[in-house]
Order: structure tokens, then sequence, then C-alpha cells
């Protein structure tokens, strides 16, 4: 197995052909250094021709990008990817279908990985399975680098450095986005849905092995819904894999404090825009547990697409958070553009970025943003155009 410093690629794109692993490409070809050495993997060649002819309108120079041919079901091809690179980035899901394999060739070849979901059981069930193969093969594991979760992840981080040291801390995270959820994430939240069981297993399973901070106690809890008396926004807990993230890395970090609690809400102008909202997801629950109505909206939301660049350009997104401690109390907030598509791709890719080319800590395993890359990927991602800002 070559060492990491000899590898082909510096980056891999894996999924460069769909819609969102297309974006992340494209983001690539304007933002990477010209050093960088980066290859496109798919299982379809011509169609990786056709994404390699949009990139060299680019840059000319990236007519020649390296092409590799992968598939999830053929093993040899993904441990081939996964010894040439030293960074792979996966936009294949639903990962909970179709991800393991790939986790697997990495953390066997000490390869950095990077993806973009936001499913708890697939992350759960891959420390289970990997974590102990990427401790000792060096490769860092890092799940949800999109949406899900960097801006409550680093937004947590950015909030806790504006705040005493040493101390309790309590924090509460507050989304709000117009942007309609990608199809990808419809399929990705149905199928998880509809896997009440299994989820828990995983988690619990998890729990058992899982070493806990000595001397210190995190948490991430569900509050109750209400009007934010510093926000003003109505809260609605939100079932996302958020808050476990946020509660990982405050685990893994010491400078969370002694005692780290972390809560999670969709925040809404209106009572009724709440109630709706929460209606909303409560029967898209109930439909997930129906194989048939499950079959029937996943055909109606076909994955691999999205909306158009000017549609995409007039959508929003923010993460307020109020942080107390110390007898002081901060509100911060993370704020960007299109959140299920743009603003994923450019976090993802500079989640690569930063694991390929800047001095993070010394770890390995499954590990988080904030742990893994913390400050190195605040700083990349506010210079890209994400806000970090105290309120």
């Amino acid at each position: 197995m070559p060492e990491k410093n000899t590898r082909d690629h510096d980056i891999v794109v894996f999924g460069a052909t769909g819609f969102t692993g297309r974006l992340t490409a494209e983001y690539l070809a304007e933002h990477a250094p010209a050093d960088c050495r980066w290859a496109l993997a798919g299982r379809n060649m011509e169609k990786l021709e056709a994404v390699r002819s949009g990139l060299a309108e680019i840059d000319p120079a990236l007519a020649e990008l390296p092409l590799l041919t992968a598939d999830v079901t053929d093993a040899d091809s993904l441990r081939a990817v996964a010894e040439s690179a030293r960074v792979v980035i996966t936009t294949v899901g639903p990962y909970l279908q179709h991800g393991e394999p790939l986790v697997a060739a990495c953390a066997a070849a000490g390869t950095d990985y990077v993806d973009l979901t936001g499913e708890p059981e697939f992350v759960d069930q891959m420390y289970l399975d990997h974590h102990q193969t990427a401790v000792a093969s060096g490769a860092r594991l890092v799940h949800c680098c999109g949406f899900d979760s960097i801006p409550h992840d680093l937004g947590v981080l950015f909030t806790v450095k504006q705040l005493p040291a040493d101390v309790p801390l309590t924090i509460r995270g507050v989304v709000r986005s117009d942007a309609a959820f990608s199809g990808g994430t419809f399929h990705s939240a149905l199928n998880q849905f509809s896997r009440g069981r299994q989820l828990q297993r995983a988690a619990s399973e998890r729990k058992k092995i899982e070493a806990r901070p000595e001397g210190r106690r995190v948490r991430a809890q569900g509050g109750k819904p209400r009007k934010d008396p510093e926000l003003g926004y109505w809260l609605m807990p939100l079932p996302t894999v958020d808050p476990t993230i946020v509660k990982r890395s405050a685990a893994a970090r010491d400078d969370y404090g002694p005692d780290f609690t972390y809560s999670h809400y969709a925040g809404f102008k209106s009572l009724p825009y709440a109630g709706g909202s929460a209606v909303g997801v409560v029967g898209l629950f109930a439909a997930a547990q129906v194989p048939p109505v499950r079959s029937q909206l996943l055909k109606r939301v076909p994955q691999g697409e999205g909306p158009s660049e000017r549609k995409r350009a007039k959508s929003w997104f923010t993460v307020e958070f109020v942080g107390e401690g110390g007898g002081q109390q901060v509100r911060t907030k993370v704020a960007g553009g299109d959140p299920g598509y743009d603003e994923t791709a450019k976090m993802l890719a500079e989640s690569a970025l930063c694991l390929a080319f800047d001095d993070n800590p010394a770890m390995s395993g499954q590990v988080t943003t904030a742990a893994a890359m913390g400050e190195h990927l605040l700083d990349r991602l506010s210079k890209s155009g994400i806000s970090f800002t105290v309120e």
C-alpha cells in the first residue's frame, strides 16, 4: 500500500456525475490550488468525460483531469481508488444503501474520507464497523461535511470561542432556510425514518464501546416547542444528526468546558408555520412506515437532480446561536447561500482541501469536522463566503 505522500492524487471526487458531485468538482476547478492533484471517479466513463469537458471550460488545464472507473458493488475498484488518493470525497447516497464499501476501503487504505450524509444510523454503524481499522491505518473518517452538520458543528465551535474558558457552557442553535431539500436528502431522510429500530440499535451498540471524556460532561438534549425570548422565533426541536455531531465534538475538545450542553431547533417567525412544519414531519414519518407509500414518495422525488442556478442563487440559510457561560451571554450567526447544493458542495470540497493541505491535529478514526479540522476549516469557510459573526 503506497504511503499517502506518494499517492497519485491528493483528492478524488467519487460520484462526480451526480448533481452535487458535479457542483463539488466545479468548486474544486475554481478554488483548488494549482498544485492540487485531483481526479474524478464514477461508474460511467462516458458521463465522467462529459463532466470533465465542463470543467475544462472553467480551466482548460483540466481537459486532462484523470478519470477513474469505480462502483460501490466492485470492491477491487474501490480499493484502487482509495489506495490512489490521500482524500476521497463521496456524494453517492443514500449512504445506508451505498456508502459502506467506500468507507471500508478508505479505512483499510489509511485514506482520509469525507461525505455529506445526514443519516445517524449510517454514521454509528460505520463507527462500529470501521473506526478501529481507521485508527490503526491513520485514516480520518469525517462524515456530515455538508449542511449536515458543518454550520452547526463549526458554528458551536465559533460560539464557544466567544465565551469564557473552563466554565459550564449552554448553547442552543436555531436553523432557518428558504431552500428546498435535495432529492438525495429526501431519500436519505425517508429511508432513515423507516428504520427506527435499526437506528436505535446502532446508537445503543456505539454507546457501549465509545469512550467518554474523563472529568467532563457533554450533553445534547431535545428542548420543548416554545418562543425564544432572545431571538424572537418560535422553536421546534429538530430531529437531525447535528446535535449528536456537536456533542461528539464537545467530547473530543477540552475547550468546550467542564460541563457542556447543546440543544437544536428549527426557527419560525409565526406559530402557524411552526405547527405546520411539525405536522409535516410527523406525516412524513408516518408515511415512511408504510412501504407502498414510502416507495411512491421516493419515486416522486428523484435523486441526482436539482434546481437551476438561478433558483439556487436566491436561496439562503442561517443558524443562530445563543451561548451562555460564566455569567456572559453571546449571540452568533452562521449564514450562507443555497444550503442543499451550492454551500454543501463548497463545505465538502473545503473539508477535503483542509484534510489534504492544512496542519490539522494528529488523530485518526471516525472524527467530526470540529475535532479533525476545527479552526482551519472555520477559516477556510469564512474566506469562501460563509459568514461566522457575533451579533
